[in-house]
């Protein structure tokens, strides 16, 4: 949760303590075994019951989302009923009187335009129904009014129309959170899209080409270059999964390099030094593919003689040191300088940012690229990856 969501919520507790509305009933004196003070035990409570209604949310203000969060939003109000809409109708009702779901939405005709709370009593002809007033409050996000948090009660009280203001502002935080998790995952899936646009209509046709030419002379080794080339091209184009392990990439970059050696032969060697400890370890999709490429293409750009190429996944304690070497024709400080801030626009360029970026975003700043070159002295790119982040998964 984050600290705005936190501190909302505290002071949720500490109201909620004041007024006796804590978790639908009554605050209850506290037992001596009890530990901590009544605002604290309130404080854990309320954050617990929070807690509860928060990953539904994270995936935004949705039918689903809401049907699994309102009874949490209704325990932490105290109330007869609530529900939430979104701009066009109520998305969930939870508590006594659904009835009222009926015409909720022509009391909150205002709201969705001035993006302002209101309050309104409800004329109901059912002498059992004890819902007689309601507090709505906007559910906003950059802005923009994407729906609402409905508090019902038997009468008018001020004190549930605070309460059911701070409960929505910590949902909108939630939304909030949604929101960026949305345009996390949309940025990462354009930057992949990047990368495979990366993937040289030369480089396809020069492998069909240099599979085309064994054919004849060794039908066999046609055929074998002929699923390296179809299983590459199934991995680099699959539609799923942000992550991938250390195994899968390497094994996409051992197809990919057989391909190479089919065109250059005894020009490119490669030596590949890999600790199986490190196998699993999950990181971002297409993360050395492109890496590998660069040091192909650099170390094979106008030489005559032999270009060498190693890579290394070794055990490094909590990390896995992935290193990526060739004796290529390197690059200029400088402008490798401008590449990372953004300021280079060839294939090279977008490949290192990207990856550069992303390996950031997933694991912090201290995880970027480590990259050693100069004019002539070939190029050493260095990446750590822990062995185990939250939320990274090989899939």
């Amino acid at each position: 949760m984050t600290g705005a969501g936190v501190a909302v919520i505290t002071v949720l507790a500490v109201l909620l303590l004041g007024t006796g509305f804590l978790l639908g009933r009554a605050a209850r004196p506290q037992r001596t075994s009890d530990v901590g003070t009544p605002v604290e035990h309130a404080t854990f409570e309320t954050l617990h019951t929070a807690s509860l209604a928060a990953p539904p949310l994270r995936a935004g203000l949705t039918e689903e989302s809401a049907r699994r969060s309102a009874r949490r939003l209704r325990s932490l109000l105290g109330t007869d009923a609530l529900c939430l809409t979104d701009r066009d109708r109520v998305l969930v009702w939870d508590g006594e009187g659904d009835h009222h779901g009926q015409e909720v939405m022509d009391h909150l005709r205002d709201l969705l335009d001035s993006g302002r709370d209101t309050a309104f009593r409800t004329d109901c002809g059912d002498l059992d129904c004890p819902l007689r007033w309601a507090v709505a409050v906007p559910l906003t996000v950059d802005h923009r009014v994407l729906g609402t948090l409905v508090a019902w009660a038997p009468r008018e009280s001020a004190v549930l129309a605070r309460a059911a203001g701070e409960v929505a502002r910590w949902v909108c935080v939630q939304l909030e959170l949604a929101e960026l998790d949305r345009s996390r995952t949309q940025l990462i899936e354009a930057e992949i899209k990047a990368l495979r646009a990366q993937i040289s209509p030369h480089f396809i046709f020069n492998s069909l080409a240099a599979i085309a030419s064994f054919v004849r002379t060794d039908p066999e080794r046609a055929r074998e270059l002929l699923l390296e080339f179809a299983d590459f091209t199934r991995y680099s184009f699959r539609r799923h999964g942000d992550f991938t392990t250390l195994a899968d990439e390497l094994h996409s970059i051992d197809q990919y390099l057989a391909l190479v050696r089919a065109r250059f032969g005894a020009r490119l060697s490669v030596t590949l030094q890999v600790a199986p400890e490190v196998l699993p370890v999950a990181l971002p999709f297409l993360c050395l593919q492109p890496l590998v490429e660069n040091a192909v293409k650099h170390g094979l750009e106008g030489a005559v003689r032999t270009s060498r190429i190693t890579i290394s996944a070794l055990d490094a304690g909590a990390e896995a040191e992935v290193v990526i070497e060739d004796d290529g024709i390197g690059m200029e400080p400088e402008r490798l300088r401008k590449i990372l801030r953004g300021e280079g626009g060839t294939s090279t360029g977008i490949g290192l940012l990207n990856v550069d970026e992303r390996l950031r975003q997933v694991y912090g700043d201290a995880y970027g690229l480590v990259i050693e070159t100069g004019v002539g002295a070939g190029m050493k790119i260095t990446l750590r990856l822990p062995k185990y982040r939250a939320g990274v998964h090989g899939s």
